[in-house]
């Protein structure tokens, strides 16, 4: 089985309240660590201008880039759900090494700001993944832009698309998330 991740772009509002969730709830502190984050996506040139929102955390993918670099192992994939973990305790941190952050074509593994910061991502929330739980960042969603699960039953329930704007698909890497794109709208001007 593998864990994966629905967002439904069309949805998001970009209000950050997923982000927010995932940091109360893993009491990361505020600063430059966010296991999710939100990025705006702006194109066009008025009067047709496009605007969307893309929540992203670690996309567990099917071939990890990170954990495929990582010298000594610290990052391993869980066979019976595909969720991706690091071990702190074992990873060389990000002055000694950081190559795990390089390697990961989203920028997914974080570090903080301290000396020899440790790698660290979402963890799909196991603690609630094991007791039946949806990762904070699903509950916490306003507009139900998120969901999680078994990948193979989020394509039977969503479709199977796997690149919006602001992510690009990685066939080498693989990552367990599906998407519901947001469709360019033209800006309507006011009759004159």
């Amino acid at each position: 089985m593998q864990l994966g991740f629905y967002i439904d772009q069309s949805r998001c509002i970009g209000c950050h309240t997923c982000a927010v969730a995932c940091k109360d709830w893993h009491d990361i502190p505020a600063g430059a660590v966010n296991w999710r984050r939100v990025v705006t996506i702006e194109k066009g040139q008025y009067p047709a201008v496009f605007v969307a929102f893309l929540s992203l955390s670690c996309l567990h993918c099917a071939e990890p880039a990170c954990m495929s670099v990582c010298p000594i192992d610290a990052i391993e994939k869980r066979e019976c759900d595909g969720i991706v973990v690091v071990n702190q305790e074992a990873c060389l941190g990000k002055d000694a090494c950081g190559v795990c952050q390089e390697a990961c074509p989203w920028g997914m593994p974080q570090f903080g700001t301290e000396p020899d910061a440790k790698m660290q991502k979402c963890h799909f929330c196991i603690d609630r993944w094991s007791e039946r739980r949806k990762p904070i960042c699903v509950e916490a969603c306003p507009v139900w832009a998120l969901d999680a699960g078994p990948l193979d039953e989020l394509e039977s329930r969503h479709g199977v698309l796997r690149e919006v704007d602001g992510l690009k698909y990685d066939e080498r890497n693989r990552p367990s998330v599906i998407f519901k794109a947001r469709e360019p709208e033209l800006l309507k001007l006011p009759p004159s």
